[in-house]
């Protein structure tokens, strides 16, 4: 299916491995020019080499910066002044118990989970609108809806992204710009490795999924973490000419988590 993004230029913050650089990959493989992000070069280089070998013909290029901190969003939109398609993707999460998150570690995951989000879009918003043409996709998770008690201060700042993609996509009305965010369910992204090994007690990686899904997720239909292409999918039509008419909306690539009728 062609989905129409051909030449279009793509930003995915946060694309140096997991879901970001899986959406990176299936945007460059439907033509898009992709702009990868992550915190150092080494990281960056690292990710557009594997990139370019999944998808040789990528056009692609990087920018190493840590988007949670407004200096190094300036010097992004400074050097790419303009982008028809923002991926919101950068984001952190770690698991504690809520006694023991302090102020300073709910800030720190508000600002790069939520403001980098903000900065980035209110950057880039304008000249979109400006071109009646333009997608901005924040990647949230199911956690927004159905906040885990291991990680409440993850699950807050991720229903903070969806009632912000909500809002932004009402300033967009009546053009062709577009603002939505992706729910995934649990992923096996890298980050997830860590998350296994300080939750899973020793347990192999086959050994904490099926428990996980019986006692932590256990609405699943899937009863399995999802791939991070699976994720890129569902992000990469929503990003495209084909998803015009979906405007606001806060899709679910949960793998069935969250039991709701709608």
């Amino acid at each position: 299916m062609d989905l129409k993004i051909a030449n279009k230029l793509a930003l995915v913050s946060g694309s140096t491995k997991g879901i970001g650089h899986a959406i990176a990959v299936a945007l460059a493989r439907e033509g898009a020019r992709v702009i990868v992000n992550g915190r150092s070069q080494a990281s960056v280089d690292a990710a557009l080499a594997k990139l370019r070998d999944l998808v040789p013909n990528a056009q692609a290029e990087g920018f190493a910066g840590d988007v949670s901190d407004p200096a190094q969003v300036d010097a992004l939109v400074q050097r790419f002044p303009h982008v028809d398609i923002l991926v919101n993707n950068m984001g952190i999460f770690d698991p504690n118990p809520f006694e023991q998150i302090s102020d300073d570690e709910w800030l720190r995951f508000f600002n790069a989970n939520v403001m980098s989000g903000v900065r980035l879009s209110r950057a880039y918003l304008p000249k979109m609108k400006e071109k009646n043409w333009g997608r901005v996709v924040f990647i949230s998770s199911e956690s927004g809806i159905q906040i885990p008690v291991e990680m409440i201060h993850y699950g807050v700042t991720k229903s903070a992204q969806i009632s912000l993609a909500r809002g932004l996509a009402e300033t967009c009305a009546g053009t062709g710009v577009t603002v939505n965010s992706v729910l995934p369910g649990p992923t096996s992204s890298e980050g997830v490795t860590d998350f296994v090994e300080k939750l899973s007690g020793g347990k192999s990686f086959h050994e904490f999924e099926t428990q996980f899904f019986q006692e932590a997720r256990p609405t699943s239909i899937l009863k399995r973490f999802i791939t991070p292409e699976e994720i890129a999918d569902t992000v990469a039509y929503v990003c495209s000419e084909l998803s015009s008419a979906t405007n606001g909306a806060a899709l679910r690539a949960d793998g069935g988590v969250v039991r709701a009728a709608f």
